[in-house]
């Protein structure tokens, strides 16, 4: 009995074994051998800031034609060259570079205190807190680099009170844009000649007491633009980078100074 349960047991594997191999000749699905020779050009960070779920996501997509083969802003353009020699074309101009950007200037020297804080030290955290945070500006930086642990590339930091990205080491990846809970970071052309760095949103007199770097919202800065690029949004200046010519006309008319050169 015992041997002819082996037996019985053998033939059952043996057939299942080959239903298995015919089904996976019979089903398989045929992929692209330039997808794993461009996904072995690729860096591997999986950071996702080139648009797509990670390194293998575009790979795949690089493949099919459906993503541009210099793609990856982490690896620029050298690995774009090479993606080119797998995929057997021209590498094309290089894309715009772009990074993320803190709109604010609320440092500890300009800033006011509600009170002190003794917690856990995350933006999301002090959000919490009646009036979200210890600054007196419920609109700023909180200053406790959620956005700094989220960035994989060592790209921003916590300066003063406020997050600095180093635009040398930023691919625009947007992680930290979504781990800041006050959505003061945004992606804009690394090449922009200006920016407001300011995200508060109410009128001038109560900006003016809770933070010395605000914007008040006066509209100077509009006026003063010939090409229509600089915009009250929220009562805070806003530029429409596709617009701006980088005159620098809105930062000369500024009186609080906050449209500033990056």
């Amino acid at each position: 009995m015992i041997i002819s349960t082996v037996v019985v047991l053998a033939v059952a594997g043996l057939l299942m074994g080959l239903l298995l191999v015919f089904s996976g000749e019979k089903f398989k699905v045929e992929t692209d051998p330039r997808e794993s020779a461009v996904r072995e050009c690729l860096p591997g960070n999986n950071c996702g800031a080139c648009g797509y779920a990670g390194c293998d996501a575009l790979a795949a997509a690089i493949a099919k034609g459906e993503a541009p083969v210099n793609g990856c802003p982490v690896g620029g353009a050298p690995v774009g060259e090479q993606v080119a020699r797998v995929m057997g074309v021209e590498a094309g101009a290089a894309r715009e570079k772009r990074v993320a950007f803190v709109r604010c200037a609320g440092t500890c020297d300009v800033t006011k205190n509600n009170c002190v804080y003794v917690g856990i030290s995350t933006c999301e955290a002090a959000m919490t807190l009646p009036g979200k945070g210890v600054k007196a500006c419920t609109y700023g930086c909180l200053g406790y680099g959620s956005c700094a642990a989220a960035c994989q590339f060592d790209a921003i930091h916590v300066v003063n009170g406020v997050a600095v990205v180093d635009r040398t080491k930023c691919v625009a990846c947007g992680k930290c844009v979504a781990a800041c809970p006050q959505g003061l970071i945004e992606i804009v052309p690394d090449a922009a000649p200006l920016a407001v760095q300011c995200g508060n949103r109410e009128k001038g007199p109560i900006v003016r007491k809770v933070c010395d770097a605000g914007c008040i919202g006066c509209g100077l800065c509009v006026r003063q633009c010939e090409h229509g690029a600089v915009t009250l949004q929220g009562n805070t200046a806003h530029i429409d980078y596709e617009k701006c010519v980088g005159c620098g006309k809105c930062a000369e008319k500024c009186p609080a100074k906050i449209i500033r050169n990056r």
